[in-house]
């Protein structure tokens, strides 16, 4: 009987698929009969650390500053003896992590520029060659396990050294070169580190191949669109690199960053938080910072409220965070980036129930805030309050059998014309979130969701 009352108001809205910075992903969802029972734990986790941190932290002007400015591949690999990461301190971060309330990490393996914080035999550009003499990866893959987190890594295939990237075409030997690094070092990380949780893609699959911006056509070189995916020849063989991947590291969860079928989307940037949707796992990767995602000396740190609303916000969507702290040079996190996700791991302290463990909905996110569920609970954020501090919501085909603020009194709800009412006394009222719960009289329905109407 409880079924038959929760068949009603299934979500069909679309996802943002366009990253702010990035173009959007085509990977197909795995579908695998393990795919549900592989991405279980980080659904429940909701809330990760994310990690840019390489040579590029040196110049502090971001992780894209050989790009942007066009250092010549020469001029930028003598970086790397200049890389002394005498703070590095991997147990610090993933303790720092754990007091943020974060329950998995992902670390830049390797970004765009090519330099791998891994040993690689193969390659001259690694930590291990340089003045850091170190395998990094190797000492945070046993320092996250050690404080019992979700292990990951970033892994980003293009590498701008290459320019067999950007015209595969042309310099199919070069792009070959590339691949066989991408196939390489993919193996790298799979076989010499245990077991690892995540692995991250970025800058790889056909959306990226060409670097989005040129094709050659019967009219010659033109700038290709970016909805379009490269449609050459060359073949970044992803679904075999992934396909082993998977055979070394069977329970991993990848994102869709390239081609083969992944087990999660992502979104990118505040902006990208976008619409609910349940239909598969999704992820928004932000900065604590405003600017890029490497280290930038005295860099704004975004207020407590806006990063807590994005975090709900997602939870709310049905959705997790991965929000990305930029290391210095030397290994340390910048101390107000630290102070600010242990402000956060403070609220989680209060707040997680609402949000760990939890799916979006059953109400649609609107004007008032969002909603998370967990079996016979409901939360709702409110975070904007109505002016007659009377929060209005259409009516659940199940009855309330307790209404309460999730760390204080008791509410009184008022049903009527298809509509639950709570009022809040202003002495309720959070400033960052106002977190309702309600007790059910029997477990919501995941897939179902209620639209709620504008006021």
């Amino acid at each position: 009987m409880a079924n038959q009352k929760y068949r009603f108001a299934l979500l069909s809205t679309l996802v943002f698929m366009v990253c702010t910075s990035g173009p959007a992903q085509w990977a197909p969802m795995a579908t695998d009969a393990q795919s549900e029972q592989r991405i279980s734990w980080w659904r429940d986790a909701r809330f990760g650390m994310f990690l840019h941190w390489g040579v590029y932290s040196i110049p502090g002007r971001g992780e894209w500053v050989q790009w942007n400015e066009q250092i010549p591949v020469g001029e930028y690999a003598k970086l790397a003896s200049e890389f002394h990461p005498d703070h590095f301190d991997p147990s610090a971060w993933a303790e720092l992590a754990k007091e943020g309330g974060m329950k998995y990490m992902v670390l830049t393996a390797r970004h765009h520029d090519g330099f791998a914080l891994f040993d690689d035999p193969e390659s001259t550009f690694t930590a291990i060659k340089s003045s850091a003499h170190r395998d990094l990866v190797a000492d945070y893959v046993q320092a996250v396990r050690n404080a019992g987190l979700g292990v990951g890594l970033y892994y980003s295939p293009l590498d701008w050294r290459f320019p067999g990237f950007f015209f595969p075409g042309i310099y199919r030997d070069n792009a070959e070169e590339l691949r066989a690094q991408y196939q390489r070092q993919i193996d790298e990380l799979a076989r010499h580190y245990g077991k690892l949780e995540v692995l991250w893609f970025d800058g790889g699959g056909n959306e990226w191949l060409g670097f989005g911006g040129l094709q050659f056509t019967g009219g010659g070189w033109q700038s290709r669109p970016k909805d379009k995916p490269y449609t050459g020849s060359f073949d970044w063989k992803d679904t075999q690199t992934v396909a082993h991947l998977r055979q070394l590291q069977p329970e991993i969860v990848i994102n869709d960053r390239t081609n083969a079928p992944a087990d999660f989307r992502s979104r990118e940037g505040d902006g990208a938080l976008g619409d609910f949707e349940n239909r598969y796992p999704w992820e928004l990767c932000t900065t604590i910072t405003d600017g890029a995602w490497g280290y930038q000396p005295n860099a704004r740190v975004k207020p407590l409220d806006q990063l807590i609303h994005l975090l709900v916000g997602a939870a709310g969507r049905d959705g997790n965070l991965l929000l990305n702290l930029g290391p210095r040079p030397d290994g340390e996190i910048d101390p107000a980036q630290a102070a600010r996700v242990r402000e956060i791991g403070r609220w989680l302290s209060a707040n997680g129930e609402s949000i760990y463990g939890t799916r979006g909905g059953p109400w649609l996110p609107a004007g008032y805030g969002v909603s998370t569920h967990n079996g016979r609970f409901v939360y709702v954020h409110v975070l904007a309050m109505p002016k007659d501090s009377v929060l209005r919501l259409p009516a659940l085909p199940v009855r309330v059998v307790h209404a309460s603020m999730l760390r204080g009194a008791d509410l009184q709800i008022e049903r009527s014309s298809g509509n639950v009412s709570i009022t809040l006394p202003a002495s309720m009222v959070d400033p960052i979130d106002t977190i309702i719960k309600l007790e059910l009289e029997q477990p919501w329905t995941t897939q179902a969701v209620i639209p709620v109407p504008a006021p």
